[in-house]
């Protein structure tokens, strides 16, 4: 399995990869064979000592002692002069903040493959109108292409989870979908349309700071020319719908300022 995840992964001789959580070091082998150069991020001082010793004959590995959520990726590309390549075994506590933190770099990473728990990547690949689709699918869509290359079962892990796993590729598209006027206001838009799933996509939105911008007959004239019908639940649109909205409601937020 450790070989299917480093295959997956699409390493080549010519790649910076950063591995997260490389703990005893057997995927981080696996990806030594393949690439220019691999840091290895473990937190654990423990198993980091177990790194040195196991990967010394790799020069071009290197372990990095520290929180992935801290790594400055975009300072390495710089050094480097090449976008990064991530991998990894990802624990489950931090996969959601993980995700937006690699979102934040995304003009210096051109792909991740990363093992997470089925369920939070059934969430990420979801398709609008599905119970798993919410703000992580939006947001992650609209700017990376997604795959669930494959589950893994519980069976293959000593001690053996509770949950099941996936493998999940990604690559950051150098546009997103759709072409967004303000980012920070899409993913504000996202976050405010989920914010009580049960509710028609206008009342969550009146009760958004965004309202404190846009007066309600605006949105509702937005809304009407986009043929978004404000009784839908966010969990009902596209993600070129919520492009597109997020890009009305930032022309009406101009016009409106002195």
């Amino acid at each position: 399995m450790i070989k299917k995840i480093a295959e997956m992964a699409n390493v080549n001789k010519q790649d910076v990869v950063v591995e997260i959580g490389a703990g005893n070091g057997v995927l981080t082998e696996q990806l030594a064979q393949k690439a220019a150069k691999v840091i290895a991020v473990e937190l654990d001082d423990r198993l980091a000592t177990v790194l040195d010793d196991r990967l010394s004959q790799y020069h071009h590995v290197h372990i990095h002692r520290g929180n992935i959520l801290k790594f400055d990726f975009r300072a390495l590309a710089d050094r480097e002069n090449t976008k990064l390549r991530v991998v990894g075994n990802i624990p489950y506590n931090i996969s959601s903040p993980l995700i937006f933190y690699l979102l934040s770099f995304k003009d210096v990473i051109t792909s991740f493959t990363l093992m997470m728990q089925k369920e939070f990547v059934d969430r990420l690949v979801a398709s609008p109108g599905t119970k798993s689709y919410g703000v992580p699918s939006v947001i992650l869509q609209m700017f990376s292409s997604l795959e669930n290359v494959m589950n893994i079962p519980a069976k293959y892990f000593y001690p053996r989870p509770k949950v099941e796993s996936s493998l999940i590729r990604g690559c950051f598209l150098t546009t997103s979908r759709v072409e967004l006027r303000d980012e920070e206001l899409f993913i504000r838009l996202v976050r405010d349309s989920f914010a009580q799933r049960r509710k028609m996509l206008i009342n969550n939105l009146k009760q958004s700071i965004l309202m404190s911008e846009v007066e309600e007959s605006s949105l509702r004239k937005i809304l009407i020319s986009l043929n978004i019908d404000g009784r839908r639940r966010g969990e009902t649109l596209s993600i070129e719908e919520f492009g597109h909205l997020s890009n009305a409601l930032k022309e009406i937020i101009q016009m409106t300022k002195p």
